[in-house]
């Protein structure tokens, strides 16, 4: 990332900070406390508080779901209620993680899914996949895409969709040299609907 980049980016790392410091204390959590409810490591945990370290899409909508707050307000200083929420492109800022640019596109805290729009690098570096709780549905809007989950691989054009247990270990990668574009919706699954969904998940195999 050139100079510039990371000028524009440290206002919006650093915003991201103070507020997870906030949820955080507000909870009366330490960082262990918080890495262990996460699966976040101490000391990337800190040094996002710090505004020193970019996440993933992962980590952010890993921290929404522990903090119970929806993605989008990761990056505001104040949590929107209404019955309807507007995004603006005037003022709309891009994050950026691990080879991908993403901006968030909603920011109520009255909804569950977390829709996005994304741009996937065809440089992006590293094979790393990531997993968080929920599901995940994506809908490529330019280019093509790879699409890896579990031991699967699925190549996505330009109006072709695609829907998974994020649960799963997953990674989207632009393919034929050019950026992608996609809608990404993410959808935590509330705490007590996974606890009943593990609990069936165990009943079945104890049957089976």
């Amino acid at each position: 990332m050139d100079e510039e980049n990371e000028l524009r980016e440290a206002p919006e790392l650093s915003r991201l900070g103070e507020r997870l410091r906030a949820l955080r204390a507000g909870r009366g959590w330490t960082l262990e406390e918080l890495a262990e409810r996460s699966g976040l490591s101490k000391p990337f945990l800190s040094r996002l508080e710090g505004g020193s370290r970019q996440p993933s899409i992962a980590a952010v909508l890993t921290l929404a779901r522990v903090f119970e707050v929806p993605m989008g307000s990761l990056f505001e200083t104040r949590l929107e209620d209404e019955g309807c929420i507007v995004i603006r492109a005037k003022g709309a800022a891009m994050r950026h993680g691990n080879g991908i640019c993403y901006l968030p596109l909603s920011g109520s805290s009255r909804f569950n899914v977390q829709p996005m729009r994304a741009l996937i690098s065809p440089l992006r570096p590293g094979t790393e996949r990531y997993q968080h709780d929920g599901e995940e549905w994506i809908y490529v809007l330019s280019g093509s895409l790879r699409l890896q989950v579990g031991e699967r691989e699925y190549e996505l054009e330009a109006g072709e969709a695609a829907h998974f247990d994020s649960r799963l270990p997953h990674r989207l990668n632009a393919l034929g040299g050019k950026e992608a574009e996609v809608i990404l919706v993410a959808c935590p699954i509330p705490t007590t609907l996974n606890a009943h969904r593990e609990t069936a998940e165990l009943n079945a195999e104890l049957v089976g």
